[in-house]
């Protein structure tokens, strides 16, 4: 592993910072969306459309850019698994980000373990609002 560091400081720099900012952005960017998303979000069989998505002039450059960077997330996330950083909270960033089959599916799933769905009501109770409902 030193080897490795010594024979590329400046990759491993720049993925040490690029991990920093990931949890940086994540410790201040979840709570924030947590607390914005409806209580009855999770309850319906679908996502809901956003009303400015309907534009194909705004919907498709937002698109390639959310999963441009969410799909560069994963990879990063995958490298820091390897190397040190925040492999797998970026990985999760990453998936959030980024459009696949299954994934409205995958987040429920992922809200109705115990811990997590305590963790996000405690957070949207933090800030006044009501609890999430699945």
């Amino acid at each position: 592993m030193l080897a490795w560091i010594k024979a590329n400081g400046a990759a491993f720099w720049w993925i040490s910072i690029a991990s920093l900012v990931a949890l940086g952005g994540a410790a201040i960017l979840v709570p924030l969306l947590v607390v914005r998303l409806p209580a009855d979000y999770f309850a319906k069989p679908h996502r809901p459309d956003a009303k400015w998505m309907r534009w194909p002039l705004l919907r498709i450059p937002f698109l390639v850019v959310k999963n441009v960077l969410g799909y560069t997330f994963i990879v990063a996330g995958i490298i820091m698994l390897v190397i040190p950083g925040q492999g797998i909270l970026t990985i999760l960033i990453g998936s959030s980000l980024a459009d696949y089959p299954g994934k409205f599916r995958l987040h429920r799933w992922l809200l109705t373990r115990k811990g997590v769905l305590e963790t996000l009501n405690w957070l949207r109770k933090r800030a006044g609002k009501g609890p999430l409902v699945v």
